[in-house]
């Protein structure tokens, strides 16, 4: 991930970070529209996301996002919230350990992201493997909505290979 408008981190300061909270994102709103566009582009509108009278009578009280909605989110948070390795070209997705859906995020609830670093690793072709313990609360509750171990990888662009 790389977010030109925080300050970068060197692989040295990275590596010194391990451990420790890195980020806290904005609080953002999850809207019943955002919710409904989730659902027509996931094609997922099981009721107890997108009608609000049936899912009033469930246990949730309304409807609730799609945890892969809570999850998809950690792009945006991360985007304005993690400092950028410096001399990073770009980062990607590399998967998820031990995601858990704790408790629902209710239509109109905020919620954030906190993000630990968890480890780093520089291979030799230049990519670097970064691990972030996530965890993303929601506004007013004692769960989470989720905790997850996310698995990145950004590419260290060389000085060698731009001057070539």
């Amino acid at each position: 991930m790389t977010t030109s408008q925080l300050e970068s981190l060197s692989l040295e300061e990275a590596k010194e970070a391990v451990g420790r909270e890195i980020g806290v994102s904005p609080w953002r709103t999850v809207s019943q529209a955002m919710i409904d566009k989730f659902a027509d582009a996931t094609d997922d509108h099981q009721f107890i996301h997108v009608d609000p009278a049936r899912a009033a009578e469930t246990p949730f009280g309304g409807t609730i996002a799609h945890g892969f909605l809570s999850l998809s989110l950690l792009s945006a948070m991360a985007y304005e919230t993690l400092p950028p390795l410096k001399e990073s070209g770009m980062g990607v997705n590399y998967g998820f350990d031990r995601v858990r859906f704790v408790a629902p995020v209710k239509s109109g609830s905020r919620v954030r992201a906190r993000f630990t670093l968890a480890g780093i690793n520089a291979r030799p072709s230049g990519w670097v493997h970064v691990d972030y313990d996530v965890t993303i609360e929601i506004e007013g509750s004692r769960k989470p909505a989720l905790t997850a171990r996310w698995l990145t990888l950004a590419v260290i662009e060389r000085k060698d290979e731009a001057q070539a």
